[in-house]
């Protein structure tokens, strides 16, 4: 049977548990983090059973896993994990210069585990071993594929998707910037060539200056909402609302784009500390990542890759950003249109925001902090009726005032 190779893969020697977003895992050496992955993988493997008869197992890796078997060199990691009954995945990362690739992925799985293959004749182990095409994944960076990909050999297929990956994290950190797969980038059909014409030399004619078109201004972005939960049967452990435009620069050219929701693919991580969202339309993918330091949260980093036309990629981080803060067990809350310079070359917008990156209570928003701009735009009003009450008091006094002393001449003329 013919193989068809996928493009992601996740890795774990410590600590490992299930968000709806996928398997998370960081993996650990030397009490340092030296790989992560957040991933979703299903699998369908054909086997035989009585009569002749053949039967399909679709199920999805577990919660429940462990990765004894795992490790992390300098230049090859190796990912196992172990679930079910006799049953594991597993992945070899190869390091080479300031890339690295995903060397293969191998199957195994026990027939005579009855959960997933009832009726199974076999009762043994098989296994399948593909070599997928993940290859010149920068050092430093994460590797993103939202995109479904499915790795077909012999009886078995594995489909993976929601993927971001580091395999070889340096300083024990994981990097905020992102290396995309080619499915997740929009191919952008080339103009057809105009072909080449004959011309004849006319008469010399007054020729108008070039006027330039004014690029017409974006509408308002559509609101998006967004969330996260830990597991599907859970109440969101991540909230965000808001609507996005980002204004960016590529070479001399300054353009400004919105966000659009319709058909957004939302995954992220919900922690302790560090809380993610990954945002992903045909034209951008953002990730936002949050931070929890001194019981307020702050988003903390924001990297974005931008499919620019025609065919090229625009991609920038910033990974120490201290801009939506708030205590946490609230809310962060601005209504009004907001701009932040997140670098030289990227300006981020937001209408209508607000996020609650943790401390979500039974899957609402908890009191929102506003922003001085919304606060401002209550002191305007305030001050108005302020100054009108002042304006009705001195009125008034000077009324009673004027009153008094009419009366007080009237006495006197008698």
């Amino acid at each position: 049977m013919s193989r068809h190779a996928a493009s992601v893969f996740f890795f774990t020697l410590g600590l490992v548990f299930q968000l709806s977003c996928g398997t998370v895992v960081n993996v650990t050496k030397d009490g340092k983090l030296c790989l992560y992955a957040n991933l979703m993988l299903n699998f369908s493997v054909n086997y035989e059973i009585d009569g002749n008869k053949t039967s399909t197992a679709v199920f999805e890796l577990p919660a429940s896993v462990t990765s004894d078997g795992s490790k992390c060199d300098n230049t090859s990691s190796t990912l196992k994990l172990n679930f079910g009954d006799g049953h594991s995945w597993s992945v070899q990362f190869i390091m080479s210069g300031n890339t690295y690739r995903a060397e293969n992925i191998t199957f195994s799985y026990n027939l005579s585990d009855t959960t997933f293959f009832p009726k199974a004749i076999s009762n043994g182990t098989a296994s399948v071993t593909a070599k997928p095409q993940i290859t010149n994944i920068g050092m430093d960076t994460c590797y993103s594929c939202h995109s479904k990909e499915v790795v077909e050999v012999d009886t078995v297929n594995m489909t993976l998707w929601n993927v971001l990956i580091q395999a070889f994290v340096s300083n024990g950190s994981k990097s905020e910037n992102i290396t995309a797969c080619a499915a997740d980038t929009p191919s952008t059909p080339v103009p057809p060539t105009t072909p080449a014409t004959s011309t004849t030399t006319a008469a010399p004619t007054t020729t108008a200056a070039p006027t330039t078109t004014p690029t017409p201004s974006l509408p308002t972005p559509p609101t998006g909402k967004y969330s996260i939960k830990p597991d599907q049967n859970s109440t969101a452990c991540l909230l965000a609302n808001f609507g996005l435009r980002v204004g960016f620069k590529q070479g001399d050219k300054y353009q400004e784009m919105n966000f659009e929701t319709n058909g957004t693919h939302v995954s992220g991580s919900c922690g302790v500390n560090s809380s993610e969202l990954l945002l992903v339309s045909e034209s951008m993918s953002i990730m936002f990542t949050f931070t929890n330091e001194t019981k307020k949260f702050r988003l903390h980093a924001l990297n974005i890759t931008i499919n620019t036309s025609p065919g090229g990629v625009f991609s920038v981080a910033n990974t120490n950003l201290s801009l939506w803060e708030a205590s946490l067990g609230t809310s962060y809350m601005c209504n009004k249109e907001q701009n932040y310079t997140i670098t030289s070359l990227l300006t981020l917008y937001t209408f209508n925001l607000q996020v609650q990156p943790f401390a979500v209570n039974k899957g609402v928003f908890s009191t929102a902090e506003e922003c001085q701009a919304d606060a401002e735009s209550f002191l305007v009003p305030i001050a108005v009726g302020v100054a009108l009450l002042v304006l009705i008091l001195i009125v008034l006094l000077a009324y009673f005032i004027g009153r008094k002393r009419n009366m007080a001449t009237g006495y006197e003329s008698f």
